[in-house]
């Protein structure tokens, strides 16, 4: 061998070694690094999981904290994939898992600074609340010990209380637009957009999954005399904001049946024996963005100069099996909050509910109460950041209360714009007072309702809220299922239970709305060969989705791209565009324009495979979908958890409810992976058998977990 020929050999070795060294790196750096946490602290926990015949988990525990024990076993029986994303986003390693769009949500984890708001906060909480997070913590370590393999990350487990607290801190400003406005700084656009802000949080809502519908009626209004409340959540059907049902029962007196979120150790919404709620998103004004003036490294604020608070994080990307890349990002903080920097300048972010954990104690205490005034006082905690909530109890009360931590501001300043940065004047920390917030009790009306609209539409005429101060920035979006509920509960003067329902099923389209002005201009646009036929054929419409008449399949991809424009504030499709497309879409996939609605818009969860109404903005909610290969359009979001509650002249509650899939949304061998898909397209429900005695006798199996 020649000399130069070792050279290159030993070159070629380098190289190789270089590479292994590279290889090795890779595939280990992650887990190497990774900081495992210490675990809650150890107890014997007593808990009982009682499955009722379509597997809902009733939980039972001698205290609140066996309960939430048990709460986090059973979700994790049902759906250990997705709590798994949600605690690895909690600790910065989701794209560990979920690769460059994991990251993303890595990124706002440490640009909103969660985990030192639970570094500096945790141990100030409520010793109830703690060790109320501690047992669900220990619910999911005890599942991870017992399965092993399931466990997706190395160092995952055991996770603890602060990890479950970080989760409502970084998720709960997602629901009222901050992933938009971090997107579109991001994209190096000046001015918030929502038109950027899918992906940016996949554990999370994003602008286009933010919908649900409420209705409450007094007894006044009710044809028998009873409380009525209808919860009808519009969240994606999979995922990290997907709805579990839960009962739960403890020996402290905490029992309450309804829903939760992955890495929530309570119901977020539901009933009690003597009270109940639900949520519909709403969407106030509750970001400020302030530009800096910037020299290096410094920002100018009240004529000095201050540092800007800097420091390097390191993104963990998956690239495939178990090679993940480690990119560094900097983080950065002013003043007024998490600060980006983009191609137009620095800007520092101001949103309801920063570096704050209270929502966790709030939505617990809530759970609790047990009357309106106790409710109330929870709810006077302030921690929730954003969302409507619709109110009744077994006395008849009703309430619409427009929840927001509104934050302090002063007039004289565009806070819907971009603000200048370098004055206190602009920036005034705090929340404006609980008595400002804007609330509908009792209306005279006899009813409340909301669909992601604004509040002055909610009672009907003579009971509606008068317009608020504009500092608080409260939306004046009237949706076409808020116009369309207040038309039929206005006109129903004695409304029973199958009235109700019929509302809430109900799949038209109200010509006093956005949508008669979009179709409008679908008629009047130009004709030429390509749309001519569609014109014709929506012109005879009979704007109803209920799957009749020849035109809802076309109206129903329409009208999906009106909404986008109307509801999520996208930049307006020209209306003609959206027709051909929408008919070349049905052309080729169904070899005609008008096929029959049920043949076009699916569920479809493994084998499980059935024809839906309903559609875009409508009461009977579809209005996201993937398009499948054979161009049936999978509905991802819309109508979820819906529960119907009631309670008699007696004060006695009792409830049905409903999900599209099942209780094992992500366990495809289980019998409970899709067994509600059924009566959920007839527009039908199951019983709660909320009290003990009328769970015994539909009872699948009962064990300690």
């Amino acid at each position: 061998m020649t000399g130069e020929e070792q050279v290159l050999r030993k070159i070629g070795l380098c190289v190789l070694a270089l590479g292994i060294l590279i290889v090795v790196g890779l595939a280990t750096w992650e887990p190497l690094l990774a900081e495992r946490v210490a675990p809650p602290p150890a107890r014997k926990y007593d808990s009982v999981i009682a499955r009722d015949r379509w597997s809902v988990p009733h939980i039972f525990g001698r205290t609140d904290a066996d309960t939430a024990y048990g709460i986090g076993y059973a979700h994790a029986e049902d759906d250990f994939t997705t709590l798994q994303d949600v605690l690895a986003m909690t600790r910065g390693r989701l794209g560990a898992i979920s690769g460059q769009d994991g990251a993303k949500t890595d990124y706002v984890v440490h640009l909103l600074g969660a985990r030192a708001t639970i570094d500096r906060d945790y141990m100030k909480q409520p010793a109830d609340v703690r060790a109320l997070l501690d047992g669900y913590a220990s619910g999911l370590n005890a599942y991870a010990r017992r399965h092993p393999g399931e466990v997706k990350l190395a160092k995952l487990f055991p996770v603890n209380g602060q990890d479950v607290a970080t989760g409502f801190v970084v998720r709960s400003p997602f629901f009222f637009g901050l992933d938009g406005v971090l997107a579109s700084l991001v994209g190096d656009k000046p001015l918030p957009s929502e038109a950027a802000a899918p992906a940016t949080t996949p554990v999370g809502p994003n602008a286009a999954e933010n919908g649900s519908n409420a209705f409450a009626v007094a007894p006044k209004r009710s044809a028998d005399g009873w409380t009525r409340l209808v919860s009808n959540s519009h969240q994606p059907w999979r995922g990290g904001v997907a709805w579990y049902e839960l009962v739960v029962h403890s020996g402290q007196g905490w029992n309450f049946a309804g829903a939760t979120f992955p890495g929530a150790p309570f119901p977020l919404l539901g009933h009690n024996e003597t009270l109940g709620w639900t949520n519909t998103v709403n969407r106030p004004d509750l970001i400020d963005v302030y530009k800096l003036t910037t020299d290096g490294n410094r920002y100018r604020y009240d004529g000095q100069w201050r540092p800007i608070e800097r420091r390097r994080v390191w993104l963990p990307v998956k690239l495939w099996g178990p090679f993940v890349l480690p990119v560094p990002k900097m983080v950065a903080r002013a003043v007024q909050g998490p600060v980006i920097e983009n191609e137009a300048g620095a800007f520092a972010i101001r949103y309801a509910g920063a570096d704050q954990l209270r929502m966790v104690e709030q939505y617990y205490r809530i759970t609790r109460a047990r009357n309106w005034a106790e409710w109330d006082r929870a709810m006077q905690l302030q921690g929730i950041p954003a969302t409507n909530f619709v109110y009744a109890d077994a006395t008849g009360k009703i309430a619409l209360i427009y929840n927001a931590m509104f934050p302090n501001r002063r007039g004289g300043a565009n806070y819907a714009g971009v603000l200048p940065g370098d004055q206190s004047r602009f920036f005034t920390p705090g929340t404006v007072a609980w008595s400002a917030v804007p609330k509908n009790i009792d209306p005279a009306s006899g009813f409340l309702q909301n669909a992601n609209n604004a509040p002055y539409l909610a009672a009907g005429p003579g009971s509606e809220l008068p317009p608020q101060p504009p500092l608080l920035g409260v939306e004046r979006d009237a949706t076409n299922r808020g116009t369309r509920a207040v038309e039929l509960l206005s006109a129903d003067r004695s409304i029973s239970q199958a009235e109700l329902e019929a509302i809430k099923y109900d799949t038209a389209v109200s010509r006093q709305g956005w949508a008669k002005s979009w179709f409008d201009d679908i008629e009047q646009a130009s004709h030429d060969e390509t749309t001519s036929a569609g014109q014709v054929l929506l012109r005879e419409w009979d704007w109803n989705f209920d799957g009749r008449g020849p035109a809802d399949a076309l109206a129903l991809m329409v009208m999906r791209t009106g909404n986008a424009w109307y509801y999520r504030r996208q930049e307006r499709t020209e209306p003609v565009v959206a027709l051909r497309e929408a008919m070349d879409h049905l052309r080729k996939h169904f070899g005609r324009i008008d096929p029959p609605l049920g043949d076009v818009l699916r569920l479809r969860q493994g084998k499980v495979d059935l024809p839906l109404d309903g559609g875009p903005d409508v009461l009977r909610a579809m209005p996201l979908w993937d398009v499948e290969e054979d161009g049936r359009l999978a509905v991802k979001h819309g109508d979820s958890f819906l529960m119907f509650m009631a309670w008699d002249r007696q004060g006695r509650v009792r409830s049905r409810s409903i999900q599209p899939f099942g209780a094992a949304t992500t366990r495809p061998d289980s019998p409970h992976y899709a067994d509600q898909a059924a009566l959920f397209t007839r527009r039908q429900t199951k019983p709660v058998w909320f009290s003990p005695a009328a769970l015994r006798a539909n009872v699948e199996r009962v064990y300690r977990p």
